[in-house]
C-alpha cells in the first residue's frame, strides 16, 4: 500500500493534491478513525485538511509550542500517544469535544520539518513500530512531493518559504 501512495504522490502537480493524497492515505495506512495534514506557518501550525469520520480541526492554527504536531516538527521525530488524557503534552480542552482518544504524530521533511501528518483513533490504541514508520515514510514522500510541487497557491506561501528555511528545531 505504501508503493501506491508513493507512486500517487509522484503524480500530483499541486499542494491540493499532495495534501489530499497524503490524507487519505495516511488514515487508510494506519486503520485510522482519522488523519490530517498540518503544515508549518512561521510559529503555528495550519491543520491544512483531514480525512476523518467527524471534524477535527480543519482550517484552524494553533501556536507550534500548544499542539502535538508542532511537538513532532520541533523535535523532528514521532509522537505516538495512546491515550491523550494520559499525556501532557495534548491540550486535553481542545480534543474533548472531539472522537480522538490515541494519536501518532511524525514530521514532514527532515531534518527541517515543514509539517506534520497525524493518524487518530477513537480507542486506546498504540501503532507498533512497523506503523509508525510506514507512516513516516509516508511523510518522507509527501515531503519530496512538497519539494517538486511548491507552495505557490498557498496563502501563507510567502512568509513559509522564509520560515522553512529559517527554522531550526530542537
Amino acid at each position: 500500500m505504501l508503493d501506491i501512495c508513493r507512486e500517487r504522490l509522484g503524480d500530483v502537480d499541486t499542494l491540493a493534491e499532495v495534501i489530499d493524497v497524503v490524507k487519505t492515505s495516511a488514515r487508510a495506512l494506519m486503520g485510522a478513525a482519522g488523519a490530517t495534514v498540518v503544515l508549518r506557518e512561521d510559529d503555528t501550525c495550519f491543520y491544512a485538511d483531514e480525512d476523518s469520520i467527524a471534524p477535527l480541526w480543519k482550517g484552524q492554527r494553533f501556536p507550534i509550542s500548544d499542539c502535538i504536531s508542532g511537538w513532532a516538527m520541533l523535535h523532528a521525530r514521532p509522537a505516538v500517544i495512546p491515550d491523550i488524557y494520559a499525556d501532557d503534552r495534548i491540550p486535553h480542552e481542545l480534543y474533548r469535544p472531539t472522537f480522538v482518544v490515541a494519536l501518532a504524530m511524525v514530521p514532514i521533511g527532515l531534518p527541517t520539518p515543514r509539517g506534520a501528518i497525524g493518524a487518530y483513533w477513537a480507542r486506546r490504541w498504540e501503532p507498533d513500530d512497523a506503523d509508525v514508520e510506514a507512516l513516516q515514510q509516508l511523510a518522507d514522500a509527501a515531503a519530496a512531493a512538497l519539494d517538486r510541487v511548491g507552495f505557490d497557491e498557498a496563502p501563507w506561501a510567502p512568509n513559509f518559504a522564509l520560515s522553512a528555511q529559517s527554522s531550526n528545531p530542537t
